[in-house]
């Protein structure tokens, strides 16, 4: 590529950009990804089989193994559909899930563990933020627009990390551009070790940056009709086009992310990104919908209730299979999985509709915690509460001992509570060792260097008037 000539120490970086444009080009062909279905069907849940899955939510989940099954093999099922033939392929759709409960068991915990162990894209929503179509406020298929954005934030980041070895690349070609000039390659590639070793981090170079207009405060606008926001992007994207740019002299340290972003930039228009996240919500999107039990209506009385029983009729098409009009296209729902969660204390499945219970045929009943649960809850998870508090007292350089008489009265306590008073399920153990810990806390600070134990006589002390206020709580009207 021809070379402007040089202009001393510090040169502009637009030439080098125009320059390296064939190399950008080849970069992207060097790593061209396969078709969008068969990427998918490669990466979801290749390494991990059920019984991975299973002790993988073990690891941060006490009990429930129905659950966890049903849906280590629900995701399992998504791999699966991907190795079949392709006319069989479209034949074969998800079998949505219903968990049933009560609160602080579990169900929400599984959801939030599969959305880091799963590859593709996943939305959790409460069914109580959406209301019927007609009425203010957020339609179910905003569940589908917001995947869709899921999806590609996820799409970008893998791409970015598969380029990014040839990002880094260009952009120290780019740097050495701007150093040397037309000097030999012998010479380049000498200022080339220099610049890996971090010897010329400090010397400053010009480098083109896009230029910020005085109202540019990087807001998010969020709109949910898609009709004006294809309109509304439109225009926003013409102008971030027009966006004038400027030399800005900068460290070598800094400038090198300005330029690997801008190159990144470059490779990723080659790629259709959007494309990608669409086929990706399309064939491995999974939505877990919690509190579906606040949309029943129990009973025979069937009021005007914007978020009730007409937010479960529009759920039917979504769940069924549809397509969603988005900003980046239309999203065929057919293959979406959708995992539906309840606690039904005041209503129960039945109460939901017909419809909508055929489109959850697999029905996961979760058991409500006992003492035992709750003492292995507390010390049995990865991140368990108690080596939480451990060590957020040895950030004060305090040694904190809870023996183990300590934790079986936690947990006593706890199922003793949830008994007579208002079953919380899990979350009570908060509010328990909360209380337990909130002298400590206070005093951790002034007593560096001490050992402080927590035992069952400390318990009983602190956690007392919780246990004669849910005695009193049952005559208190």
């Amino acid at each position: 590529a021809a070379r402007m000539p040089m202009g001393g120490l510090f040169r502009s970086a637009r030439a080098p950009q125009r320059a390296l444009s064939a190399q950008a080009a080849a970069v992207v062909e060097e790593t061209k990804e396969p078709e969008p279905d068969l990427a998918i069907g490669s990466a979801l849940m290749d390494a991990l089989k059920p019984h991975e899955i299973v002790q993988k939510l073990d690891d941060y989940i006490v009990g429930q193994p129905d659950a966890k099954r049903a849906v280590a093999i629900a995701m399992r099922n998504r791999w699966r559909r991907h190795q079949l033939p392709d006319d069989l392929k479209t034949e074969v759709v998800p079998k949505n899930i219903l968990m049933i409960g009560p609160t602080g068991c579990g169900k929400t915990e599984i959801a939030r563990r599969i959305a880091k162990l799963s590859q593709a894209p996943f939305l959790k929503v409460e069914a109580t933020k959406f209301t019927e179509v007609g009425f203010h406020g957020r339609d179910v298929d905003q569940i589908i627009r917001d995947l869709v954005e899921v999806s590609l934030t996820l799409t970008k980041k893998k791409q970015a990390e598969i380029l990014m070895p040839q990002v880094q690349r260009v952009a120290e070609d780019r740097i050495l551009e701007i150093l040397t000039g037309p000097h030999p390659r012998d010479s380049r590639e000498s200022f080339r070790q220099l610049l890996r070793d971090g010897a010329l981090d400090d010397r400053s170079i010009e480098v083109e940056v896009a230029q910020k207009s005085p109202g540019d405060k990087g807001g998010v606008i969020q709109v949910d009709s898609p009709v004006s926001v294809q309109e509304v992007l439109g225009k926003f994207q013409k102008m971030a086009n027009k966006r004038p740019s400027e030399m800005k002299k900068m460290r070598i340290r800094e400038a090198r992310p300005v330029i690997e972003e801008q190159e990144l930039e470059k490779l990723m228009e080659a790629i259709d990104i959007k494309k990608e996240a669409i086929s990706a919500v399309e064939e491995s999107g999974i939505v877990f919908i919690d509190e579906i039990d606040k949309i029943c209506s129990s009973g025979a009385y069937r009021g005007a209730d914007a978020s009730a029983e007409g937010v479960q009729r529009d759920l039917l098409p979504l769940i069924e299979g549809s397509a969603v009009n988005t900003k980046y296209g239309n999203v065929n729902t057919d293959f979406i999985l959708f995992v539906c969660s309840g606690a039904f204390h005041h209503s129960k499945p039945s109460d939901l509709l017909a419809e909508l219970q055929g489109r959850l045929p697999i029905r996961v009943e979760l058991k409500g915690l006992t003492e035992d649960d709750m003492y292995r809850i507390l010390t049995e998870p990865v991140t368990n509460l108690i080596k939480q508090q451990i060590e957020l007292m040895k950030t004060e350089n305090v040694e904190l001992v809870i023996d183990d008489e300590a934790v079986r009265e936690i947990a006593r306590v706890a199922a003793e509570t949830n008994r007579t008073l208002e079953n919380i399920g899990a979350r009570r153990l908060h509010t328990i060792v909360e209380r337990i810990m909130e002298e400590i806390s206070f005093e951790a600070p002034d007593r560096e260097g001490e050992k402080m134990v927590v035992d069952k006589a400390l318990v009983n002390e602190r956690v007392s008037d919780l246990l004669i206020q849910s005695d009193l709580s049952k005559f208190i009207l």
